[in-house]
Parts: C-alpha cells; structure tokens; sequence
C-alpha cells in the first residue's frame, strides 16, 4: 500500500535505511500519490538511486532498472527478437517442410521469440503491483533516446510493430536520475516531480551513517563525517558523495578503528576519493590539516 502522507513517506524510506529531509519525502509522496515520474538530479552518490531501491523494497514491488548510456536505444531499452532462435526454429521448419513462409512469419514475431526489455517489462502487469521503474543517469543518453522515453512515459505505452501496442495495466512508479553532465530537456521535466538532491548536512550524514553503517564506531562516524564535510569544501575533481562516506565508515571498521588519525586517513584515501590527483592532493599533511580542522583542535 501507498503511503497516505509526507511523514509515512519518511517512515517508509527509513524502513529500508534510507535517510531523507522533508522535501525529499514531500517530492517522493506527490510522485506517488499522483502517479508521476520522479526526476532527481544531484551529484553522484548523493542517494538518487538508492531512493528507487528503498521504495520497491519497502512496497513490495519489482525494480526494473534502465540503465542509460550514450547510444542506447529502444532495442535495448523496449524490446528485440531472439535472432539466434528465430534462425534456428527457420532452419528446423525447413528441414521438417511442414511450414508454409506465412504460418512460419507469424510465429517467429510471437512472443516466442520476443525478448522484453526494461520499459516493456514495466508495462506488463507484475505480481505484487506496478513495479519501480528506475531509469538511472539519463543524462548520458543522447536527445533523440529522451524524446522517445517522453513518448513512452506520457501515455505508459510502447509499440511492438509485429505485435501491437502494449500499454501498463497500472502505470509503473517511475525514478529518473539524472548527474547532470548534460540538461534534461524541458518536455520530460514538465512531466516530472524534481528534486534536487544535495549532499546532507553533518547531522544528516551521521544519521545515515548510523543507519547504512550501524558497526562503525560512534567516535568513528562522528569524526568521518566532520573530515568528509570539511573535504567537501576542498578544490577536488569529484567531491565524495554519501555512498563514499558509507564505504569509507565500513573499511575503516574493517580495520578495527575507533577513531581517526592522519596516517589512518591517508591509507584509506582510495575508500572515498576516487581520482589520483585529488589523492596526491589530500594524502600526508593535508590530511592532518582537514582532520585537525575537523576535530576541532591540535590533534
């Protein structure tokens, strides 16, 4: 069942660990009480997919994932035919001669042979109700790849030319993200809730942390998350988002740490800062610096 108000959207985000602000919640509920698409944009590993994650689990339904990259098309997002089946069940009927050319083309393109990608997938009525249909970084798709997916998400439909129109029974609840290495055209945001998801603030963060990471150290998780808010202000190629903390907190632990200390920050660097020259950059006396910032004081 649906959640009936803004505050049970929280609850039920924070039943599967997802930690999130009122306006998150509010977006999240009006998406699915009003059946449309969730557009969310932010910075990499700020939370935008988890969030689809934490809904289909928490509500019981399918996630069918559409992962976008340059060059996907609706072959690889809709559907397309088993060739290798369909050459072997022609080779087959030729060799029985029990098949004429217009009985053979008509069971080749039946659903036989069809092999359903993610938004057909969505489409199709599912056990349990309308899946979660996460369409991830669609920003890496090119323009022609969005106005299709417009088409396809204004009505909740796609065209099979062979087999006809397939439209959702009930129309999927759908999560667009979004990095935003390109602007997401104006059309597919006017048919979207949008939210922009920031990075959390340090009580945020730690409130996470103690959810997504709950055998970290507690002197651990509050030094983390002062050092990772404090290196977020740093001139870096790529900031570390929340997934990075969470990582860094369970490496850490791995390594039996109760607290923080610069030698222990510089060798666990790779946990959350992901290109050598911000590595370079922060490793050594850098790092004393930021974590004595961090902890407030001479270390």
């Amino acid at each position: 069942m649906l959640p009936q108000s803004v505050e049970a959207t929280q609850k039920l985000l924070g039943r599967a660990g997802y930690v999130c602000g009122r306006d998150l919640a509010t977006a999240t509920f009006l998406s699915l009480k009003l059946g449309r698409p969730l557009l969310l944009e932010g910075e990499a590993g700020v939370g935008k997919t988890e969030i689809a994650k934490a809904l289909a689990e928490t509500l019981g339904r399918r996630l069918i994932r559409l992962q976008c990259y340059e060059g996907v098309d609706a072959a690889a997002a809709v559907y397309e035919w088993n060739f290798a089946a369909q050459m072997i069940e022609i080779r087959l009927t030729e060799a029985a001669g029990d098949k004429d050319r217009q009985a053979l083309t008509s069971e080749l393109f039946s659903e036989r042979f069809l092999i359903a990608r993610p938004l057909l997938q969505a489409m199709r009525a599912q056990d349990g109700g309308a899946p979660v249909l996460l369409i991830d970084e669609l920003d890496r798709a090119d323009e022609p790849f969005e106005a299709f997916l417009l088409e396809a998400l204004s009505d909740f439909q796609v065209t099979i030319p062979e087999l006809g129109t397939v439209r959702a029974p009930e129309p999927p609840i759908v999560i667009l993200t979004s990095n935003r290495t390109r602007e997401v055209h104006d059309a597919l945001r006017r048919r979207c809730f949008y939210h922009w998801v920031d990075y959390p603030d340090a009580a945020r963060e730690l409130e996470i942390l103690r959810a997504r990471a709950p055998e970290a150290a507690e002197t651990l998780a509050k030094e983390l998350v002062a050092f990772v808010q404090k290196l977020r202000g740093e001139d870096l190629f790529k900031r570390p988002g929340v997934a990075e903390s969470i990582d860094w907190a369970k490496a850490l632990t791995a390594l039996n740490a109760v607290a923080l200390t610069p030698e222990l920050v510089s060798d666990t660097l790779g946990a959350i800062l992901k290109y050598q020259d911000d590595i370079a950059q922060i490793r050594g006396s850098e790092a004393g610096r930021i974590l004595e910032e961090a902890k407030g004081g001479p270390l």
